[in-house]
C-alpha cells in the first residue's frame, strides 16, 4: 500500500447537495461511514448520508508531521501509508472493525492504550472541512497547532458524533513510530499494580500503555532503544505479546465477551481513583489507562453505576446497545447548565436538527 494506491475520491460537491435538500425539507440524516461504531451511542433514525466513498489522502508531509485524509478513508489504509514512514496517528484510534474509517474515529472521539501519554483525539486535529446546515462546505482550522477565537469547531467535532455537521476532510499531527518497544506483564495484586500505575506520573519512565486485569499488570514500553532496555531490565516480568494491545483497543480481547445479561461499561475516573464500592466481581473489571478507564461487564444498573462514578468526579458510558441489554441512555445526563449549553450549540449549528438526531442525547 502506497499513498498512491489510495484513490482519491472527492464526492464533497454531491454531499453538500444531499445535505442542503435535507436541510430544505427538514429530513433527518444518518451520516454513515463504515458503521463500525453503530452500537455507540443512541440509534438514529433518518436517511443514510454515505461517507466511505469520499477517501483518499490529501495531502501528506512526513517531514512536518501533518496529514489531510477524507472522512471516508479507511483507518487501515491510513495507517499502512503512514507505517511507510515510520509515522503513526498519536491517539491510536480503536477500528471495531475494517471498514471503520478515519471520519468515525474522529467523530466518536476514542482513543486507544496510549491516551493517557500522548493525547486524545481532538489534540491531534489541526483542522477539517465540514458541511454545514446549509450544505455549505466551509473549512476550519489548518495544518498547524494554533489559538483560535471563538468556536474551535475542528476539535468540537472530535466527539461530536457528527450532530454539528459533516466531516469531509481532517488534518493530522502524526508521531513518529517509536524505535523501539516492549510489552511485559506482571503478576501482581490490584492495590500493588495501583501503586505501581501510579508511579509514571512521577517518574519518567517510557510507559505508552498500562492496564491490570485479574492478577496481571500488562505495560507497554516505547521510545529509545537504551530508555527501554534499562527499564525492561529494571521492571523484569514476562514478555507480553504486541498483539494484546491491539485486542484491548479494538475490544476483540476474551474480556468483552459478554453473558447472563451483562452489559459492558466504560467508568472514566480520575487518575490514582481507588476501586469503587460496586458488587463486581474482580474478573469482570478491566483496568485500562493506568486505572482511569475501566472496562466492566455487569447486570447493575445505570444509576448505580453512575452515582459511583459521579461521588469520584467520574463519568460512566455504556457500550451495549439497549436493544441486547444496554441502558436506554448511554451517555451520562447532563446537568441543567451543560444541558443549555448542548442546546444552544446545537441550535446554532444544526437549526432543523437534521444530522444524527438523537445520537447523543434524545433532546438533541
Amino acid at each position: 500500500m502506497t499513498e498512491r494506491a489510495i484513490a482519491d475520491r472527492d464526492i464533497a460537491g454531491a454531499l453538500c447537495e444531499q445535505v442542503r435538500s435535507a436541510y430544505d425539507a427538514r429530513t433527518p440524516l444518518r451520516i454513515v461511514g463504515g458503521d463500525t461504531r453503530a452500537f455507540y451511542g443512541r440509534p438514529v433514525e433518518g436517511q443514510a448520508l454515505q461517507m466511505a466513498e469520499h477517501s483518499g489522502i490529501v495531502s501528506y508531509d512526513p517531514v512536518e508531521l501533518v496529514v489531510t485524509v477524507r472522512a471516508g478513508t479507511r483507518l487501515s489504509d491510513l495507517q499502512e501509508v503512514l507505517a511507510e514512514k515510520h509515522q503513526m496517528l498519536g491517539f491510536e484510534p480503536p477500528m471495531f472493525g475494517e471498514a471503520s474509517t478515519i471520519g468515525g474515529a474522529v467523530a466518536t472521539g476514542l482513543s486507544g492504550p496510549r491516551r493517557p501519554w500522548a493525547g486524545a483525539a481532538r489534540d491531534f486535529v489541526l483542522g477539517t472541512r465540514i458541511i454545514t446546515q446549509e450544505g455549505k462546505l466551509l473549512r476550519f482550522g489548518g495544518e498547524v497547532m494554533k489559538n483560535v477565537a471563538g468556536y474551535d469547531l475542528s476539535r468540537l467535532m472530535a466527539g461530536a458524533q457528527g450532530t454539528l455537521g459533516v466531516l469531509t476532510d481532517i488534518s493530522f499531527k502524526v508521531l513518529p513510530i517509536p524505535t523501539a518497544t516492549h510489552s511485559l506483564r506482571l503478576t501482581v495484586g490490584l492495590d500493588e499494580a495501583l501503586k505501581k500505575l501510579a508511579e509514571p506520573g512521577r517518574k519518567p519512565l517510557p510507559i505508552t500503555a498500562a492496564a491490570w486485569h485479574h492478577g496481571e499488570l500488562f505495560l507497554r514500553l516505547e521510545g529509545g532503544k537504551s530508555s527501554v532496555s534499562a527499564t525492561q531490565a529494571s521492571l523484569g516480568g514476562e514478555p507480553l505479546d504486541a498483539n494484546f494491545w491491539q485486542e484491548l483497543r479494538d475490544h476483540t480481547h476474551a474480556f468483552f465477551a459478554c453473558n447472563n445479561g451483562q452489559a459492558l461499561w466504560r467508568l472514566s475516573l480520575p487518575p490514582n481513583t481507588a476501586p469503587l464500592a460496586l458488587d463486581i466481581p474482580e474478573a469482570d473489571i478491566f483496568y485500562d489507562w493506568a486505572g482511569s478507564q475501566r472496562w466492566v461487564k455487569t447486570t447493575l444498573d445505570a444509576s448505580t453505576l453512575r452515582d459511583a462514578c459521579r461521588a469520584v468526579g467520574g463519568h460512566a458510558t455504556c457500550y451495549t446497545p439497549k436493544l441486547q441489554g444496554g441502558a436506554a441512555e448511554p451517555f451520562t445526563p447532563l446537568n441543567a447548565v451543560v444541558g443549555k449549553y448542548h442546546r444552544n450549540l446545537k441550535a446554532e449549528l444544526d437549526a432543523h436538527g437534521i444530522f444524527n438526531p438523537g445520537r447523543l442525547y434524545a433532546a438533541f
